[in-house]
């Protein structure tokens, strides 16, 4: 199974927000370089950032819905 990026962001506790919206929609997040991003200061932007990713039969599907209206956190 690859994972494909659907979010980036330097803040873990964004992609982890990004993380459990996409979960409870029914899709298959994975959190990827959290660890790495909390464990050195300034790495997360070494590396782009924490990324939030999903299958890649669900990428279409969950941008779409990261880019819709309900799905802001806000």
């Amino acid at each position: 199974m690859q994972l494909v990026t659907v979010f980036q962001g330097f803040n873990p506790a964004e992609a982890q927000l990004v993380c459990s919206q996409l979960e409870a929609a029914g899709f298959n997040p994975f959190v990827a370089d959290e660890l790495a991003a909390l464990s050195v200061e300034g790495y997360s932007m070494a590396v782009g950032g924490v990324r939030v990713q999903v299958p890649q039969d669900q990428v279409a599907a969950a941008k779409e819905f990261l880019s819709s209206p309900n799905s802001d956190p806000q």
